[in-house]
């Protein structure tokens, strides 16, 4: 049995490996008569959209998008500091994060899509941390920024598309365009 384990923990592991980062390959691992189904990131569904910048897949697993930040839409503690650092009261907040995910339910909820990973894969929370594209080729990242439903949020090693999401959020202000009206 001890072997069957670590045979697995091999498996995955140099799955994970020979990714290298970017996209992942569709394959199925037997190991002893069972079938061990992962998934590809090239082409998965999004099951739920939870808020402007979470959503969840297929497979159970959760993916936070790189480098955008969007509004809370429930009262709770990063709605509370956002409130203290804005001097926005909770509703106006929570109402901006429910127009968010509104928008971003609205291109992706229910549709296959495309991940690539940046430097880091995942956060302390175990999402995956992705780019997301839409079935039409675009980056739904930037897309939710382009509208203005979303700010730039670097976290460093994440970094591959912050010029271009910097220079869509300014569009974004200079045009009055989703949150930046309010």
């Amino acid at each position: 049995m001890k072997k069957l384990v670590i045979v697995f923990i091999i498996l995955i592991y140099s799955h994970t490996a020979l990714a290298g980062g970017s996209f992942y390959p569709d394959a199925k691992v037997k190991i002893n008569g069972l079938l061990v189904k992962t998934y590809d990131y090239n082409k998965i569904l999004v099951t739920k959209v939870v808020d402007g910048d979470t959503l969840h897949l297929e497979n159970g697993d959760r993916v936070r998008l790189i480098g955008i930040d969007t509004p809370e839409s429930k009262v709770n503690v990063k709605l509370r500091r956002d409130s203290k650092r804005t001097g926005k009261d909770y509703e106006t907040i929570a109402a901006m994060g429910k127009k968010a995910a509104k928008f971003t339910a609205g291109l992706a909820n229910d549709k296959y899509v495309k991940l690539e990973f940046d430097v880091q894969k995942r956060d302390r929370y175990n999402r995956l941390l992705a780019y997301v594209y839409l079935p039409n080729g675009k980056m739904l990242n930037a897309e939710i920024i382009r509208a203005g439903y979303a700010q730039v949020m670097t976290v460093p090693p994440n970094v591959a598309h912050q010029d271009m999401f910097l220079e869509l959020q300014k569009e974004a202000m200079e045009n009055n365009r989703g949150l930046w009206k309010e």
